[in-house]
């Protein structure tokens, strides 16, 4: 079941009771201004919008739905960069990122940042609402058109018509694009086209107009303008046109009505005011004239010129007003951007040459790269490159640079480089054979020796790691560098007793041994004796403040302290003093972002990453997964090819990399990767068993059959070949064959994997009884597997048993009290029975998990259910802004709506709901739709 139903302790019900009522007093304070800005927006009183949208943050500052509303009245009033201040603040407490993506964009082209509304990975069309996805490429479009790209512009016009082509819109953003490429009978066409899709659409008649203007056809143009006011008098783009065609035609006396229009719409308008000043220079009225372009420069020069650095219009006006104030130098600025909008301009050469200045960091390293590419000469010249490629986290060209170097000498330390440098280049499988034929040539390479034990220890060869970590204390036992790679192995078997005597033998020898202090700490915080860790690392963090090692392990610690804030910031704190070459703590960062659910900031971390490692697999492969939990599929893809070509044939490196290929959806590059690891080591297990999945994703039965046979055979004493049968009898609709088939892997692994995946199966049957009997019977033996007891409790829900399903949901919540999903289940189980403590355990669930829109339905539907409309109403609105694509949820927003009296917003929801094809509730939702005037 879809984890719905989580619990606490009877302390955190009292505590939560005792400030139920100061919570919702505030709750109905904020509601009370939301929907009061709500109108006023509807209004288009945005001033007013925004300040009682402030006041609801007063009270609340964490409300999704108002953070997004003061964004777009914002935005209406022309504040872009406060308006794109509030829509990031509201994608960073969780809103799907299909509510912001299109007036977000237009904040960053309103501020010039035209650039970032392609690179930024928030605003990937990639997985948005098909009616979204179609606005946003048509904003797209536009970006693409001002920085002079028409080709993507272009093709973002055709990707949205792909969409709907009867839709207008489509049809006339095609128009500006035609216009700039003198294409003029192509941007008439799409102009009539569009004529036919909205006849009454004044912004049709002022597209059409313009492309008569531009070709100097005012006569023609004019009716259609006049057109385009009368039927929108708002149309200040038609106005300002029709005003311009009148100054042409010496109509003064209807130009300045129009200016005196346009003067009352828009009073602070530079095109409007320069008209005014070449009205009054025609009438010899220098006074006026120097005022009208005076207030230009006024206007104008106060905005940065990064959000103006792509309209021309608005360029080449100040530019000419200054010209004509006899203000030179400015007028040259101005002028000179407005030029740089031509392709072809000379001046193009200046900017690339302001950008080296600047300087362009990245741009930088390429030319280094290619200045090092035709000075790598001789051996020893090789090698110092391949040391400084490594400093800088290069490792990929290091082992390029180093496999030349041997080729002119076979020598030990080269070859010790070259398995070091393929090892940081994620490379393991490859760095191992090179490191093994170092060691074993040369005993005396103890960097080859520890690193060897440290490939042992990644790929779990735990005891060939221990057994080269032992030869090497016992060559040198007064080396306290070999001494805690000795220890550390022991720690990795879970010998913590011999970690810690390794540990305190190299102090002994060097009291300043931080790697030997940092692995005390580390297992004092495995053993959790969290305040001895604690005591030893701040201790050694005295006078060592940017010590990117004692600040991880800080990290680490608070992690396992179950202390995340400052754990983060401990750990952002390693990342803002690490070097180009001190990695781990970025990974960790990302990792720690992805599973806190915050892509963006993910996305942030692995570009720092990859900016280290841009030829490490690890680092492609950890880029690709922000990639993908921002939407980016595509760009995850690309990225995992990349990897897969740089991981050589290195089978573990391989599986892992066909593993993310497949959460991209990517099966044909899956497959290609793990014919590369079986090419590589034909017997490798995991990519054996993974092949065999991706033969069945391709539709090949047979071929993945033979595969899980293959699997059998080589390996009669697993149970995977087992389950890969399952999985073929199941892509055959054979269940009977993979219920048994996946017993035989039962009684082979007998462990909780194997119970699951039988469990799952069996709950599919009579009702999921079988299955139910199944567990029970593994708890009696395994009465601490809390995965296997939740799974239970989801099954009685899902039978109606809800007493059960309440003592299991209980029972995984004594043992882990921080589990969000059982706490969550528990909360709709007791929503189910009506019991009243409903709401204190969705509100431990929310504390907990606050991003997550399942726990904040949960919420809010439990505080319905117990009367509290204004908190519900916060929280629903919550969660369906964090996943609008959910029916249910949109259901539950609803029945809140329509019982608050706010009818025309719960039909939009219920319709949203009526449209998706996975809703269950349509009897339900189409009763309440009925009900509603």
């Amino acid at each position: 079941m879809t984890n719905r139903f989580p619990r606490h302790a009877l302390l955190a019900l009292l505590l939560a009771a005792s400030a139920a009522s100061f919570a919702q007093t505030n709750d109905a304070k904020a509601a009370r201004f939301y929907e009061d800005a709500l109108q006023r927006f509807d209004r288009k009183d945005y001033a007013g919008a925004i300040i009682q949208l402030k006041n609801s943050l007063q009270v609340d500052k964490s409300q999704l739905s108002v953070h997004l509303l003061l964004g777009k009245a914002l935005l209406a009033d022309s504040q872009v960069v406060a308006a794109e201040t509030e829509f990031g603040e509201a994608l960073r407490l969780g809103v799907d990122r299909a509510e912001v993506v299109v007036p977000l964009a237009q904040t960053l082209i309103a501020q010039g940042k035209h650039s970032r509304v392609f690179d930024d990975t928030r605003l990937s069309p990639t997985g948005l609402p098909s009616g979204i996805k179609l606005k946003l490429l048509l904003v797209r479009s536009s970006a693409a058109s001002d920085i002079g790209d028409t080709r993507t512009a272009m093709q973002s016009v055709l990707d949205a018509r792909a969409i709907d082509a009867y839709d207008a819109e489509t049809w006339l953003a095609e128009v500006p694009l035609r216009v700039r490429a003198h294409q003029f009978p192509e941007a008439m066409a799409a102009a009539g086209q569009a004529l036919k899709l909205a006849p009454d659409s004044s912004n049709v008649y002022y597209q059409k107009a313009s492309v008569l203007h531009v070709q100097g056809r005012i006569n023609e143009a004019l009716p259609l303008y006049e057109r385009s006011i009368q039927l929108n008098a708002g149309n200040v783009e038609a106005r300002l046109a029709r005003a311009g065609i009148l100054f042409d035609l010496n109509r003064d006396k209807d130009l300045q009505a129009e200016l005196d229009e346009l003067q009352r719409q828009v009073p602070n308008d530079p095109r409007c005011t320069y008209l005014r000043a070449q009205l009054a220079s025609r009438s010899g009225n220098d006074a006026v004239t120097k005022a009208a372009l005076k207030r230009v420069t006024e206007l104008l020069d106060p905005v940065p010129v990064e959000f103006i650095r792509y309209r021309l219009q608005i360029l080449m006006l100040n530019g000419l007003a200054h010209f004509d104030l006899h203000e030179y130098e400015k007028a040259k600025g101005y002028l000179e951007l407005a030029t740089r909008q031509q392709p072809g301009s000379p001046l193009t050469k200046l900017l690339a040459q302001i950008a080296i200045s600047e300087p362009n960091v990245p741009r930088a390293i390429e030319l280094l790269e290619d200045y090092l590419k035709t000075n790598a000469g001789d051996g020893q010249a090789l090698l110092m490159l391949a040391t400084a490629q490594m400093a800088q986290g290069r490792y990929a060209k290091a082992s390029q640079l180093l496999q030349d170097a041997l080729q002119s000498r076979d020598d030990s330390k080269f070859r010790t480089a070259l398995g070091i440098s393929l090892m940081r280049s994620g490379k393991s499988g490859t760095a191992q054979a090179e490191l093994e034929r170092a060691f074993k040539a040369d005993p005396k390479q103890t960097y080859a020796g520890m690193a060897l034990v440290d490939i042992y220890q990644r790929s779990g060869q735990l005891p060939r790691a221990l057994q080269v970590a032992d030869g090497l204390a016992k060559a040198d036992p007064k080396n306290p560098i070999i001494l805690v790679v000795q220890a550390g192995a022991r720690q990795r078997a879970g010998d913590f007793a011999g970690a810690r005597a390794g540990y305190d033998a190299a102090l002994k020898l060097d009291s300043q041994n931080q790697p030997a202090l940092l692995g005390l700490a580390h297992v004092d915080a495995l053993t959790r004796n969290f305040d001895a860790a604690d005591k030893r690392l701040r201790a050694a963090l005295k006078g060592n403040e940017r010590s990117v090692d004692i600040l991880f392990e800080l990290a680490t610690l608070y992690e396992l302290w179950g202390r995340s804030n400052e754990a983060l910031a401990y750990l952002q704190s390693a990342v803002d003093a690490s070097s180009q070459t001190q990695t781990r703590p970025n990974f960790a960062l990302v990792a720690w972002q992805l599973k806190r659910g915050t892509p963006a900031a993910a996305l942030d971390a692995a570009k720092v990453l990859l900016s280290k490692l841009p030829d490490d697999v690890d680092a492609l492969r950890t880029y690709a997964q922000a990639q993908l939990a921002g939407g980016d599929a595509a760009g995850a893809r690309s990225t995992l090819n990349n990897a897969a070509r740089r991981a050589a044939y290195d089978a573990p490196q391989l599986e892992r990399i066909a593993r993310s290929q497949l959460d991209a959806r990517d099966i044909p590059g899956a497959a290609y990767s793990l014919d590369k690891a079986l090419t590589g080591d034909p017997n490798n297990l995991p990519a054996m068993a993974l092949m065999s999945t991706v033969e069945l994703l391709q539709g090949d039965t047979a071929k993945a059959e033979r595969r899980a046979r293959e699997v059998m055979q080589q390996f009669p004493k697993a149970g995977v070949g087992w389950g890969l049968l399952a999985d073929v009898a199941m892509a055959r609709g054979q269940s009977s064959v993979a219920i048994d088939a996946l017993r035989h892997a039962h009684d082979l692994d007998r462990s909780e994997a194997s119970l699951l995946r039988l469990f799952n199966a069996l709950s599919l049957q009579d009702g999921g009884k079988a299955a139910i009997d199944l567990a029970n019977g593994w708890l009696k033996t395994h009465a601490k597997d809390i995965v296997v007891q939740k799974a239970l409790g989801d099954a009685y829900a899902r039978a109606g048993n809800f007493s059960a399903a309440r003592r299991s949901y209980e029972a995984v919540i004594a043992a882990r009290p921080s589990d969000v999903d059982a706490m969550n289940n528990l909360a709709n189980v007791l929503i189910q029975q009506q019991d009243a403590g409903a709401v204190a355990i969705a509100e431990k669930a929310l504390a907990l998990d606050p991003r997550n829109p399942v726990v904040v339905d949960t919420a809010g539907w439990a505080y319905f259910k117990a009367g509290n409309k204004d908190r519900a109403l916060q929280l629903l609105r919550d969660a369906r802004l964090r996943a609008p694509e959910n029916p249910d949820l949109r259901y539950r927003l609803a029945v809140v709506l329509a019982q608050t009296g706010r009818s025309a917003e719960a039909r939009d929801e219920l319709q949203a709901a009526l449209k998706n094809k996975n809703f269950n509730g349509t009897q339900d939702a189409q009763a309440l739709m009925s009900t509603l005037k």
